[in-house]
């Protein structure tokens, strides 16, 4: 009885001890899913838009997400992960975006996002608080080279240009209606004791 009880121990010791190893390896495993993803999509942003590579490189952060939607008759929802880097520091946050919304419609959306910021603060904000774009409109495409913004980035403010593709290829213009930007809490946790 007592070799019995010993076993059962440590069996339940050893489930309670590997649990968070095993927690840590499925966070890992999402991190390197999150930013092979980024390492695509910039890839296909770099080769269908060449320029924009130096705008990346001269901005102060950028953002990239994944998200899949679908809409039923009157109401549409998704969700996706992406993973903001501050080109200043190095430092990369993890993040979770969902989107819900209204209108017409049947089918499933799949798209990608890059958020390239032009301004300290306002990728900070981006990071530290969040975005909702509950109540704005769609950001409307640019048409040509004008006040140094790049054709096919859609404008938030002269601070942050926005490029999203589709099945189609570069979008004309970001939908955001609807969309809310967060840290992902678990993934950045366990990423350098953050």
């Amino acid at each position: 009885m007592a070799s019995l009880t010993r076993h059962l121990i440590i069996g339940i010791m050893s489930v309670v001890l590997a649990a968070p190893a095993a927690l840590a390896d499925k966070s890992e495993k999402r991190r390197v899913e999150i930013l092979e993803m980024r390492q695509e999509v910039m890839e296909r942003l770099y080769r269908d838009r060449p320029e924009t590579r130096l705008e990346v490189q001269n901005s102060v952060g950028y953002a990239v997400f994944s998200n899949v939607g679908v809409n039923v008759v009157f109401v549409s929802g998704g969700g996706g992960k992406g993973v903001a880097k501050n080109q200043i520091t190095g430092e990369e946050t993890f993040m979770r975006m969902g989107t819900v919304g209204l209108g017409l419609g049947l089918g499933i959306k799949d798209f990608r996002a890059i958020f390239v910021f032009h301004d300290q603060k306002a990728f900070n904000d981006f990071v530290e608080e969040g975005w909702d774009f509950s109540g704005e409109a769609d950001a409307a495409a640019n048409s040509g080279d004008k006040g140094g913004e790049l054709s096919g980035a859609s404008t938030l403010s002269k601070k942050v240009n926005v490029y999203q593709y589709n099945k189609a290829g570069l979008a004309l213009q970001a939908t955001l209606r609807g969309t809310k930007y967060w840290q992902d809490k678990k993934l950045n946790k366990s990423n350098n004791g953050r």
